[in-house]
């Protein structure tokens, strides 16, 4: 039996076998590989990748902590967590726990012992002049003792020389009488001269020679008083000095209980500057305008220890900045004024990391500072600002907000870049020049 074949039009089964229709395969095949090929080389921006947190770039913008600066007890409390506050504001309030200064007196006391002490310097001050005086009366004494004696002694030396003369007058007086009395004894042995006449000569002789002696005795006596004098003299040397001494010491004295006096007085008035300055450290105010936060103690009656944190204050005006974390091997790269674009948390962005200009959600930065110095995290921290030429970063921001980072680095075909990953090769070393009247400012 003849086999019959029966032709059935499926337009269906034209329609997707396309069995009469040319294929476009091949040239959908070469289109691709055309666009790879120019996509290759298109330009891409190297970069390095890095996570930072938001902080300030200032210190004194950071958070900070509100410290105890003395040992206390918690009175009263000015603010809750979550208020804002003013610089000078009142944050607590605490009372004295020392025994020390429990005397709410206790600095107009120490005022008294100043003054007190004061009185004691000038008396020593006063008695210290009046030595100087008595030693100057003393000195005067001495001058007109010495200058007395001296005068005594002067007349004592000429009543000598009186008396000396007074003495050869009557020496030779006596020769010659002697010399008489000795011829009228050879004569009355001689019978030349009666006995009487001997006699009346001897008498003569003798008040001749009781003249000498008693002469003699005169002069012996000047010379004595001459030497009393003299040992006079160097007892008035010895009892003023002995005085003027005397005064001189008590001078001294007295300066040094001025000066002891003085150092007792300095350390008094220390003490007033501290007690008063202690005072004012009973009420704990806010050292900037920020928020209060953290509060570690929660109670009245509570003590508080030296030194010990209170509670935090986020300041509210702050020059933000990110700090990010890169790695040694990165670190090279990394130079002042290099641009950086963010991605911060909880603000959408659409990434392409190649073509950060056609990247959006982003922000940008440059660098200001890196650390010389590995952190604990292993890795280097780099502190990154505001591009003032960008634009601005949200005001939402606060401190602590995440961040992803990409470094901006030089700009290479996409074919450079992936022989470069391949290779497993770094990013290229470049630095940045300052555009000049011949520069046009590009990368190198």
């Amino acid at each position: 039996m003849d086999q019959v074949n029966y032709k059935i039009p499926l337009k269906s089964f034209d329609a997707i076998y396309l069995r009469d229709q040319e294929s476009k395969v091949r040239y959908w095949f070469y289109g691709i590989i055309a666009l790879l090929g120019l996509t290759l080389f298109l330009p891409w921006t190297q970069n390095i990748k890095a996570r930072g947190d938001i902080t300030s770039l200032y210190q004194e913008q950071r958070s900070q902590n509100i410290n105890s600066p003395i040992p206390g007890k918690i009175v009263k409390w000015a603010v809750k967590e979550g208020d804002f506050v003013k610089k000078g504001d009142t944050i607590m309030q605490i009372s004295e726990i020392k025994e020390d200064y429990l005397d709410p007196n206790l600095v107009s006391r120490t005022q008294q012992q100043v003054e007190a002490k004061k009185g004691s310097i000038n008396f020593y001050k006063g008695k210290a002049a009046t030595s100087v005086s008595q030693m100057e009366a003393l000195q005067a004494a001495k001058t007109f003792k010495i200058k007395q004696l001296e005068n005594k002694l002067g007349q004592l030396n000429n009543k000598l020389t009186g008396e000396q003369a007074e003495l050869e007058a009557v020496t030779n007086e006596f020769n010659l009488t002697k010399d008489q009395y000795e011829r009228q004894q050879k004569m009355f042995e001689q019978g030349l001269v009666s006995q009487t006449q001997l006699q009346q000569r001897n008498t003569t002789f003798q008040n001749a020679l009781a003249k000498k002696i008693a002469a003699e005795n005169k002069i012996a006596q000047t010379k004595q008083e001459m030497i009393i004098v003299e040992i006079e003299q160097n007892g008035v040397q010895q009892e003023y000095a002995e005085k003027i001494s005397k005064a001189e010491g008590d001078r001294l004295q007295s300066l040094s209980n001025i000066a002891s006096g003085q150092g007792e007085m300095a350390k008094l008035e220390n003490q007033v500057a501290n007690y008063t300055i202690r005072n004012g450290m009973y009420v704990i105010l806010a050292p900037q305008d920020g928020q209060i936060v953290q509060a570690n103690k929660a109670g009245i009656g509570e003590i508080l220890k030296d030194g010990e944190r209170i509670t935090v204050i986020v300041p509210t005006r702050v020059n933000y900045a990110v700090e990010m974390y890169v790695r040694p091997v990165d670190l090279p790269l990394i130079s002042i004024g290099q641009k950086v674009r963010f991605m911060f948390d909880g603000f959408p962005a659409i990434i392409f990391s190649g073509w950060p200009e056609n990247s959006y959600g982003t922000f940008g930065g440059k660098v200001v500072a890196f650390e010389h110095t590995i952190s604990a995290n292993g890795m280097f921290r780099v502190l990154v600002a505001e591009d003032a030429a960008d634009r601005p970063w949200p005001q939402q921001l606060k401190l602590g907000t995440g961040a992803q980072a990409i470094a901006l680095l030089k700009d290479v075909p996409v074919w450079y870049e992936l022989w470069r990953n391949i290779n497993g090769f770094p990013p290229d070393y470049y630095t940045l020049k300052e555009p000049g009247p011949k520069d046009p400012g590009k990368e190198k």
